[in-house]
């Protein structure tokens, strides 16, 4: 396949490195002598036809920018597409057909598609209609089970335990209960990390269904060994032995509706009532999100963006890029989508917190 002009896009939720991976794709593909045209705002840009053209003048300086300077959605899914003037949610309209004319009447070559779960769904169904598509995993919960790491993921966890960090002084000092809430809708490695690093007492992740009994059980036996404060890190996406989860609200238009919030308050409101203890919450929600990237995610960026050109160079497409160990390699997207990468409870990074004397709020587990 010859590559005269390639698209890209991010879609889903932003995060640190997407800059650096549309930079990456910008600056090796120019190099061979290929346009890059940058569609803004994840799916919907191809769906409306809106881009900008990314020279080299384009994505000077982006590299350790957070965001992403084309723009995302979470809500724009080209196949039950739910924005006016084409769709609404009640009527959602299948756009799929706009987003193939306007890659041809842009005489785009092929797609580079940086994103998450929803996104890589997406560009799978594309490629299933014959749309040559590279994509690159973003997610900060790193919950892909192709890869060892999603870029946005290192940082988001090193603001995490920064929080855990500095919550310690005004815990100890106030001698409350003090919740973190981390994000993490089905996969726990944001808080069970940041709590590990941060020196976390409590840790409640979706993989382990926590029991309020067990949560107060462990509070009061810090006490009885005379620890004046306690600090609890909580995923969002944290379930009790239910299963049940604590939704905020539901956004019907969204590619994953269900909007979750207020672990960290149910958990103090409970606390106070059966301990009669000082609780306050910390809910970091998009903070995690935002700012500069590590210098680990800018490395991985770069190394994903620059081999997502080198596949199209080699006609590899249906492919995304991942990192095992320390090399890049590609896996096919129907493989990386298949299922999530989720905290195993029996594995070695919860026997570590285990053995440090963490508990993760349940009388099975510690």
């Amino acid at each position: 396949m010859k590559l005269r002009r390639i698209g890209i896009l991010t879609a889903g939720g932003d995060c640190q490195g997407l800059n650096a991976v549309v930079r990456a794709v910008a600056k090796h593909a120019l190099q061979n002598n290929i346009e890059v045209l940058g569609f803004k705002n994840g799916f919907d840009g191809l769906v409306r036809n809106e881009f900008m053209k990314l020279d080299d003048d384009a994505v000077s300086g982006i590299l350790t920018r957070g965001g992403t300077i084309l723009g995302t959605s979470n809500i724009a899914n080209p196949f039950k597409y739910t924005l006016p003037p084409f769709g609404s949610a009640k009527e959602p309209k299948d756009m799929s057909g706009s987003v193939l004319h306007n890659l041809k009447a842009n005489m785009v070559d092929a797609l580079v598609t940086i994103g998450g779960d929803g996104t890589l769904h997406m560009s799978q169904q594309f490629v299933d209609m014959g749309v040559p598509i590279v994509g690159v995993p973003k997610t900060i919960d790193n919950d892909l089970s192709a890869t060892d790491y999603t870029f946005g993921f290192d940082s988001a966890l090193s603001i995490a335990t920064e929080a855990v960090d500095r919550i310690h002084t005004t815990a100890e000092s106030h001698h409350r209960v003090m919740i973190i809430e981390t994000m993490g809708r089905y996969a726990g490695w944001i808080a069970l990390r940041s709590c590990l690093a941060g020196g976390g007492d409590i840790c409640l992740i979706p993989e382990i269904p926590y029991s309020e009994e067990a949560i107060a059980k462990a509070i009061e036996a810090r006490q009885m060994r005379g620890k004046t404060f306690s600090i609890i890190v909580a995923a969002e996406g944290a379930v009790n032995e239910k299963g049940e989860m604590a939704v905020q609200k539901t956004v019907a238009s969204s590619t994953d509706p269900i909007r979750l919030g207020g672990i960290s308050s149910r958990i103090a409101a409970m606390l106070e009532k059966k301990l009669d203890v000082e609780c306050r919450v910390v809910v970091l929600g998009h903070l995690q999100r935002g700012g500069t990237p590590t210098a680990f995610d800018r490395w991985l960026s770069t190394r994903f963006g620059t081999e997502a050109v080198d596949l199209l160079l080699k006609g590899k497409t249906g492919y995304m890029v991942a990192l095992r160990g320390t090399e890049i390699v590609s896996v096919p997207i129907k493989e990386a989508i298949a299922k999530l990468k989720r905290v195993d409870p029996n594995g070695e990074e919860v026997r570590t917190a285990l053995n440090v004397g963490t508990s993760f709020g349940s009388a099975k587990i510690g």
